[in-house]
């Protein structure tokens, strides 16, 4: 980025009608030369995105659209694991239910239904106001058809392993695995290393990579 400027309307859009915004300032971002990544950032599915907060670390890394994100340490945390499952959710995935606007933290879609998982923060969690809310927001995903599973700051940092991990996946066989891609459904199964992925006959698909953390470079 090069500049950020304090800019008329009327100077962004100079041959815009006068009218009553001519004169109301925005901020104008101007930036260097854009420049061509190395290798292209794909998106598994098709997403309307607009805006994506992220890191410069993050752009140089990111395999995939949803590496990109860079909203809350727990998000990110719980991304790492999805990802060495191969559970391949999209994170702030948008929808409308019931005449509302949510984005979901992670989407998973399986072959008998979709999965909404939040990550509350303690703020966010013990926020009696969040209450009513958060119960208006869960009938109107369960009225299209998702369930919701949430984990809050102890469960996300104490029990990945133990619960979060083996709750998603519980829930990801519940409902028939993974949409399939080419094959079969993807399904988890317990083992003394923990949650494994139940890879089929034909698997087509590399085993997702995570990006090394600014620490591990």
């Amino acid at each position: 980025m090069r500049e950020i400027r304090r800019v008329r309307r009327r100077e962004l859009f100079p041959d815009e009608f006068p009218n009553a915004k001519s004169n109301r300032e925005y901020f104008q971002v101007c930036l260097h030369r854009l420049e061509t990544l190395p290798r292209p950032i794909v998106s598994y599915r098709m997403r309307r995105l607009v805006f994506i907060p992220t890191t410069y670390h993050k752009l140089q890394t990111a395999v995939e659209i949803n590496d990109l994100f860079d909203d809350s340490p727990l998000e990110d945390a719980l991304w790492q694991e999805l990802k060495r499952l191969n559970l391949l959710a999209e994170r702030q995935y948008h929808l409308k239910a019931n005449g509302a606007s949510y984005f979901l933290d992670f989407a998973l879609f399986c072959e008998k239904g979709r999965i909404d998982i939040e990550t509350d923060g303690d703020r966010w969690h013990t926020d009696p106001a969040r209450i009513p809310e958060d119960n208006r927001r869960n009938n109107a995903l369960a009225s299209e058809g998702w369930q919701v599973l949430r984990f809050n700051t102890h469960q996300i940092k104490e029990e990945m392993a133990g619960y979060c991990i083996p709750q998603i996946a519980e829930t990801v066989n519940q409902l028939g695995g993974l949409e399939p891609d080419q094959d079969a459904p993807r399904q988890y199964l317990k083992s003394d290393e923990g949650i494994v992925q139940q890879m089929s006959l034909f698997d087509g698909r590399t085993v997702y990579q995570a990006a090394p953390s600014p620490e591990e470079e």
